[in-house]
């Protein structure tokens, strides 16, 4: 691999793990239509990784309190959430290792990538119209549950974590920036995991100067992400990201037949 094609991998990533549109795609897509192998798990690995420590550093006062509330008053509202964050983490992380080979290999498929681009598109744009978006939505046990369950459907490349985070949570009321916070607290744990369960397929031989440049432009890639979403969504909607879904799989499809 090149220090460009791990680069643009690594701005891939960065883009679609918090952009609803699918950095799982993005990432199977793109060796798809270059005529690259896939570079491997390892990769993968190091790329979440990236992303992890961005979103840690991005929310890190956020996960200061919660973590402190947590564990100085978890019989609190506050203190609860901590709790609920962890427990809502729970479906996505059963899925991941019960399903985990499809997820490499039957879910890879380019047709059935661009299906869920745009099942889902349509299903995230109709939330963001039909969805209450009320601020003042209390963010209960059973409402981090739906979302949590919600996310164990991301591990289909397509779907798109944040995507279908954020739609479940519209749908249950939360305004557009909450469902993105929410959505961001609730990846920090599930990549984490992730992480930490695939580190032990990397070997010396996978720490390289490609894999380098990867992991530092996922890394300063997810941090201008971040906060130029929470930004863009406080007045716009997600239909942009509805209308490029949508285009991708067209794309998909007609590049799918023609090749």
């Amino acid at each position: 691999m090149t220090i460009f094609d791990a680069v643009l991998l690594g701005l891939l990533q960065a883009l679609g793990e918090f952009l609803p549109i699918s950095s799982s795609a993005h990432l199977a897509l793109l060796p798809y239509f270059r005529g690259m192998e896939y570079q491997g798990l390892a990769f993968d690995v190091m790329l979440h990784a990236a992303t992890l420590l961005a979103v840690l550093l991005y929310f890190a006062k956020d996960w200061f309190l919660l973590i402190k509330d947590g564990l100085t008053r978890p019989t609190t509202q506050e203190g609860r959430k901590l709790w609920y964050l962890a427990a809502a983490t729970v479906p996505a992380a059963i899925a991941g290792l019960l399903l985990n080979d499809l997820a490499e290999n039957t879910f890879r498929n380019p047709l059935m990538i661009a299906v869920c681009l745009m099942v889902f598109a349509c299903l995230l744009g109709w939330a963001d119209k039909k969805g209450r978006k009320n601020p003042d939505t209390p963010i209960l046990f059973s409402t981090l549950m739906i979302i949590g369950c919600a996310q164990a459907l991301a591990l289909m490349p397509g779907v798109s974590r944040s995507g279908i985070t954020i739609t479940a949570a519209l749908l249950l009321g939360l305004s557009r920036s909450t469902s993105a916070r929410i959505s961001f607290l609730l990846s920090t744990p599930i990549i984490g995991g992730a992480t930490l369960l695939e580190l032990r397929h990397l070997t010396p031989a996978d720490f390289n100067m490609p894999l380098l440049w990867g992991f530092v432009s996922a890394f300063l890639g997810a941090l201008l992400v971040i906060g130029w979403l929470m930004k863009y969504i406080k007045t716009h909607s997600f239909n942009v990201f509805v209308y490029y879904r949508l285009i991708l799989g067209l794309v998909i499809i007609a590049f799918y037949f023609w090749k």
